[in-house]
């Protein structure tokens, strides 16, 4: 028998059709995909529904605004979040579910580490430094990324009411669940290149990094 879905997997994307049939077959059966589609001016939407994924649309542009409306959409206790461009492989994320699933952590994080060079461009891996070595001098935080990919449990992570909804997300997440006392769990995970076809809107340009530093600054406190 194959193994039981016990966990949503919600996928934020703004036209990434190009990278989800291979993402797609790669993702476990443990997982019940929900591709989020952010505004896409390609068929992002279309190409999820014929691999099997189900869709919603949240029109308001932003990772933050994806991320929540995806939250909602889900029905499981448990709840998965990593990016659609294909720079993950999604059967990381069982290691992370069974560390939450067995009670070990309330949130189990991945940390990037970049399987060539150019993966992960230098503006951006000295951004994500920079709000990572704030977050653990200031308030404790235990990671070295900003979790890119994670799992906790649904009703909890909506329960910590995060109000972000651009690119500070993920560090007003790092922020709230730490003042919060929970057990956060981190393991090494590959970063790959994103698929031919996608273009990453926070790494892809200077521009897009220093736009998402400006939403970090506004959560930082």
């Amino acid at each position: 028998m194959p193994p039981e879905t016990v966990c949503d997997l919600v996928l934020p994307c703004r036209d990434e059709a190009p990278a989800l049939p291979a993402l797609l077959a790669r993702v476990p059966p443990q997982f019940a995909v929900v591709v989020v589609d952010n505004g896409s001016r390609d068929d992002t939407a279309s190409v999820a529904r014929r691999l099997g994924a189900r869709v919603v649309t949240e029109p308001v542009p932003g990772y933050g605004a994806a991320v929540h409306t995806g939250l909602l959409a889900a029905t499981h206790d448990h709840v998965a979040v990593m990016d659609g461009d294909g720079s993950f492989d999604p059967a990381e994320l069982l290691p992370l579910l069974a560390e939450v699933q067995q009670d070990r952590a309330d949130i189990a994080v991945g940390r990037r580490r970049p399987t060539g060079r150019g993966t992960w461009p230098w503006h951006a891996r000295l951004g994500n430094a920079l709000v990572v070595a704030w977050l653990r001098r200031a308030i404790g935080m235990d990671a070295h990324d900003i979790a890119p990919m994670r799992v906790c449990r649904r009703q909890a992570l909506l329960d910590l009411d995060l109000q972000d909804r651009r690119f500070g997300y993920p560090v007003e997440l790092l922020q709230a669940v730490t003042r919060a006392g929970w057990r956060v769990v981190e393991r090494d995970v590959a970063y790959h290149p994103r698929a031919a076809g996608t273009r990453s809107k926070v790494s892809g340009s200077v521009r897009g990094t220093a736009r998402t530093a400006r939403d970090f600054a506004k959560v930082l406190r």
